[in-house]
């Protein structure tokens, strides 16, 4: 059974953790800014895009970065049981459309929607089109984006 494991944001300070279920980032847990000392000082959200769009997501506070993860690991209990191998396939698949999208402006190119005729060609070398662009993204790169992946 897979297990979470936490990995420290990158892009933030060091109280802050981003929380994955195998390759998946089910959710962060961070110290919150801003609020007052006499309040909770630390948040937690559990959930991930295609599934919070079924409801399935929680968030909460909490006093200190244990509590923060023993509340955050409920919220996952009663939430993954509940999630399909679609949610998990669709959140890859849309994981790779973004990372194929930021190299391809890295590498210069357009994307067939930036093109006056909806043609371009991929980083790869692949002539494609509008219509024939995911189809390439998830046959030509969803693999390269899973060796990449966290």
């Amino acid at each position: 059974m897979t297990s979470l494991t936490r990995r420290r944001d990158r892009d933030r300070r060091d109280d802050h953790w981003q929380v994955f279920y195998g390759d998946v980032q089910v959710g962060r847990i961070g110290k919150r800014a801003g609020v007052p000392g006499t309040v909770d000082q630390w948040g937690w959200y559990c959930g991930f895009h295609p599934a919070s769009q079924r409801g399935l997501a929680d968030a909460g506070t909490a006093v200190d970065f244990e509590h923060a993860r023993l509340a955050f690991d409920r919220a996952w209990q009663t939430i993954q049981p509940r999630c399909t191998e679609e949610d998990f396939a669709s959140y890859r698949q849309q994981r790779a459309w973004n990372r194929w999208k930021q190299k391809m402006w890295e590498t210069g190119f357009k994307l067939p929607t930036q093109s006056t005729d909806g043609r371009s060609t991929c980083y790869c070398g692949a002539t494609i089109d509008i219509s024939t662009m995911d189809r390439h993204i998830y046959a030509a790169h969803l693999a390269e984006e899973e060796q990449a992946s966290p």
